[in-house]
């Protein structure tokens, strides 16, 4: 799916079944919550902390990813953001600045 697509079927559940967008502020906070929650499940399954007691035992990092990824195409959307375009961007600015140091860097060997 291109990221134009996800930002429209996004829209298009807002205006079908969420009302309206929730304020910039909002989603930004729940942004960082979302990111939070991929943070634990993370910290819990692929690191070194181990799982509380009440700690859901169904964890879904993939719901997880999605929420942030909503959330994100919610931002772009209300900012007039269109993602594919900066991420295409971004993509081209971190080839020509970072090959050369990603290539040279003995950690990575």
């Amino acid at each position: 799916m291109e990221i134009k697509n996800l930002q429209k079927l996004v829209h298009d559940w807002i205006e079908n079944h969420g009302i309206r967008y929730f304020d910039v502020l909002t989603n930004t906070i729940l942004l960082s919550e979302e990111v939070g929650e991929v943070s634990s499940i993370i910290a819990r399954n692929y690191g070194e902390q181990s799982k509380k007691k009440n700690c859901k035992k169904n964890e879904d990092l993939g719901e997880e990813l999605s929420d942030v990824l909503f959330i994100i195409a919610c931002l772009a959307n209300q900012t007039g953001i269109d993602l594919e375009k900066s991420f295409y961007k971004k993509l081209k600015k971190k080839e020509i600045r970072d090959h050369a140091r990603h290539h040279e860097n003995k950690k990575l060997k």
